[in-house]
């Protein structure tokens, strides 16, 4: 479409991006122009392979560009235990038969930019690896993004990975610190948005019942992981990745937003990946993280039912 936007979205798929991919799969506004893969909640072959099976299972045709199979420095722990040790719920599905394309996802993204120098939306639902060797690779990068949206962080330090930190910043904090070092302008959902924005789990369920093979193949998939939340979170559903795509897609359905200097803490035994917040501009920092408070929580609910087929 002439006047659609173009998005490229670096992802690792996992049960939360599956959801937010599908989303974005949905938008008639956009023109998915690629997935970019990282290592995150599993390994880069199992990340690699549950977006090409999402995309079949959705009927979409996009390429698919593998990239960094670790974070930047250190080592980190993946979320299998959340996602399954193939971060898709371990259902043992017939993967696809369409392969992933051999340029690197940092390359794809600086191509993508320039090929849609100003007009690009990026969204990041999963370590910053690849965006940040990208940054490293031009640093002129951030110039020609039109708009950054990031999932991660825990803005006031209520993390989900350890006391502090969100896992996506807590896997690879040096690539965080790259990228909120570099970029002007940065719109952040964070895990503490994502807990204001929570749905019942009978709701959910309720949707995934449609006769649709999008929400069949999500139901299945994200049953381990939702039996799971159950148990540590009672009775409501968080999709950190949906409420990020939610803010890139539809910026309009914002309620709160406040923009403040943000920076990641690469160093300590218990503050490690934790993204710090100068709420009261005491740093001489310019403001670079527009972070998102509240969206319209109707209208959230209403793309997620559109992105399964639930019409409910």
């Amino acid at each position: 479409m002439k006047d659609s936007i173009p998005l490229l979205i670096d992802t690792d798929p996992g049960v939360d991006d599956a959801l937010a991919l599908l989303m974005a799969f949905n938008s008639p506004r956009h023109r998915l122009l690629g997935l970019c893969i990282a290592a995150g909640n599993v390994g880069l072959d199992y990340t690699t392979a549950n977006a090409l099976k999402l995309c079949e299972v959705a009927g979409v045709t996009v390429p698919v560009y593998p990239g960094c199979d670790r974070p930047l420095v250190f080592a980190a722990e993946d979320a299998s235990y959340v996602h399954g040790r193939d971060g898709f719920g371990d259902i043992g599905y017939e993967p696809s038969q369409q392969r992933p394309e051999s340029e690197h996802a940092a390359l794809a993204i600086l191509r993508e930019s320039h090929a849609h120098s100003g007009q690009l939306l990026l969204v990041t639902l999963g370590p910053l690896t690849n965006l940040a060797l990208a940054v490293r690779l031009d640093p002129s990068l951030p110039s020609r993004i039109g708009r950054l949206v990031v999932m991660g962080g825990a803005v006031t330090g209520k993390g989900n990975t350890s006391i502090a930190a969100e896992f996506n910043i807590a896997f690879d904090p040096e690539a965080a610190a790259i990228v909120f070092e570099s970029f002007p302008a940065i719109e952040l959902v964070d895990w503490e948005a994502v807990l204001r924005h929570g749905f019942l789990h009978s709701r959910f369920e309720a949707w995934l019942a449609t006769d649709n093979p999008r929400a069949g193949f999500y139901d299945r998939i994200s049953r381990k992981t939702r039996l799971w939340a159950e148990g540590k979170r009672g009775d409501f559903w968080h999709s950190a990745d949906a409420l990020a795509m939610m803010v890139a897609l539809y910026p309009q359905y914002i309620i709160e937003k406040q923009r403040h200097y943000l920076c990641v803490e690469t160093v300590g035994s218990q503050s490690r990946g934790s993204t710090v917040v100068d709420w009261l501009g005491r740093s001489d920092r310019p403001a670079q993280a527009e972070i998102v408070l509240q969206v319209d929580q109707a209208r959230f609910e209403e793309r997620i039912r559109d992105a399964l087929g639930a019409h409910g």
